[in-house]
C-alpha cells in the first residue's frame, strides 16, 4: 500500500484501477490497520464506548473468573495473563487488582499492533509486554487469555450468490465511488452444502483470520495449560447475510464512506469458533450471552456493594450494569465464549449453552 499521508481511499482508488477489484477482507485489513494505528478511538471524545469503560465491574468479574479457574487448576507458576486488543488497558487494570487479591500475580503480555493504544496502555500497566501476535508469547505456563471485542474487527470473507454461482464478494469502483462487487472466479466449492441452492443476492460472511486466532489459542491451551474468555458482539450459530458495519464518533457510517476513518466491524460465529476450537483438543465450556455471564458471576450484588459504598454514584452505576446486562443493551447482542485446556475445571456462568 502507499505510505500513510494519502487517503486510503485514494490509495484504494489506485489499486482498483490498476489491479481490479480488492476482496472485501483486503479492504477491512487495511481501513482498519490505518483507522487504529493512528488514534485512540475509544470513549465519548472518540468513535465507540466498550464493557471496561462502562463500569469497573466488567473487568473485575474477568479477574475473579480466571483466579478462580486458576486456583482450582493447581495455582501452577509462572502464569500468564494474555489480552489480545487491550483497548486503554482499563479491563487488564480491574482484572489484575481483582486476580492480586486471590495470590494471583501473572505476567502481563498485550497483543497490540496501534502504537497510538500501546502509549496509552503502559501508562494504565506499566509493566505489560508487548507482542505483535501470539507466537511470542512464552510458551512455558498456564495462559489466560483475554479477547474483549477483538475478533469483530478481523477481515471477513463475504460470498455472494450471482446469477452465474458463488463469487467473493469485493470492492470496485463506479467512477470514483467505492463500491461492492461481484468477484469473476467461482467460489461454489467453498460454500457449504446446505447453502448451495440460496436464492440470488444471498450472502455468507466467514473470518478466517478469527479461526486462526482462535487455533493459536486453543493450541496453546492444550500444549500449556490455561482459559481463555472471547467477549464480542455476535451469533452462537452460522447465519446468512452481511454483518459488516462501520461506526465514527458513535453513529453508524456507510462502510465503503470513509475507509481508515471509521471502525469496521463484523458480527462474530461463535460455532465456528467453538469447532475450531475443539479442533485443537481444548476444552469449550459454552457460548452464552454477557448478561447470563455477568449475572452468574454476580454483577447484581456487586453494583449493590458499589453502591452502599458511594451512595451518590448510586443512578450511574446501575445504569452501568444495566448497559452491560439488560436484553436491549449489551446484554444478548455480545455473547461470552469460555475455553480451556483439558482436565482444567468448568468456568463460572457457563451452565446454560
Amino acid at each position: 500500500m502507499a505510505d500513510d499521508s494519502m487517503p486510503l481511499a485514494e490509495v484504494f482508488r489506485r489499486l482498483i484501477r490498476t489491479h481490479g477489484p480488492i476482496s472485501l477482507a483486503h479492504y477491512m485489513a487495511e481501513s482498519n490497520a490505518r483507522y487504529y494505528a493512528a488514534k485512540d478511538p475509544l470513549g465519548t471524545d472518540g468513535d465507540f464506548v466498550t464493557a471496561p469503560e462502562i463500569s469497573q465491574m466488567f473487568g473485575e468479574l474477568i479477574g475473579l473468573w480466571l483466579a478462580d479457574l486458576w486456583i482450582r487448576a493447581g495455582r501452577e507458576e509462572p502464569v500468564h495473563y494474555v489480552e489480545l486488543g487491550p483497548g486503554r488497558g482499563t479491563l487488564a487494570k480491574d482484572a489484575l487488582r481483582t486476580m492480586k487479591r486471590y495470590g494471583l500475580v501473572p505476567a502481563v503480555h498485550f497483543v497490540e499492533g496501534s502504537p497510538a493504544l500501546k502509549k496509552v496502555q503502559l501508562e494504565a500497566v506499566p509493566h505489560a509486554h508487548f507482542h505483535d501476535d501470539l507466537t511470542t508469547v512464552p510458551m512455558t505456563g498456564p495462559v489466560l487469555v483475554v479477547g474483549n471485542e477483538f475478533l469483530d474487527a478481523l477481515p471477513v470473507r463475504q460470498l455472494v450468490r450471482a446469477a452465474e454461482g458463488w463469487r467473493e464478494r469485493s470492492v470496485g469502483l463506479d467512477g470514483d465511488k467505492l463500491v461492492y462487487v461481484a468477484g469473476s472466479v467461482p467460489m461454489d466449492a467453498a460454500v457449504p452444502a446446505e447453502w448451495s441452492g440460496a436464492r440470488q443476492g444471498a450472502i455468507i460472511e466467514t473470518s478466517p483470520a478469527s479461526a486462526a486466532i482462535v487455533y493459536e489459542i486453543a493450541g496453546r491451551l492444550a500444549a500449556q495449560g490455561g482459559c481463555a474468555l472471547l467477549i464480542d458482539y455476535g451469533h452462537a450459530d452460522m447465519r446468512g447475510g452481511s454483518t459488516l458495519q462501520a461506526v465514527a464518533r458513535h453513529r453508524k457510517v456507510d462502510p465503503l464512506a470513509m475507509p481508515g476513518a471509521a471502525d469496521l466491524t463484523a458480527h462474530v460465529d461463535f460455532a465456528t469458533l467453538a469447532r475450531v476450537a475443539a479442533s485443537r483438543g481444548a476444552q469449550w465450556m459454552g457460548t452464552v450471552t454477557q448478561g447470563h455471564w455477568l449475572r452468574a458471576l454476580g454483577i447484581e450484588t456487586r453494583a449493590e456493594a458499589l453502591c452502599v459504598r458511594a451512595p451518590h454514584l448510586r443512578g450511574e452505576v446501575l445504569a452501568s450494569r444495566d448497559r452491560l446486562i439488560a436484553g436491549d443493551q449489551m446484554g444478548t447482542l455480545f455473547k461470552v465464549m469460555g475455553l480451556a485446556a483439558p482436565g482444567w475445571p468448568r468456568g463460572a456462568g457457563f451452565d446454560e449453552t
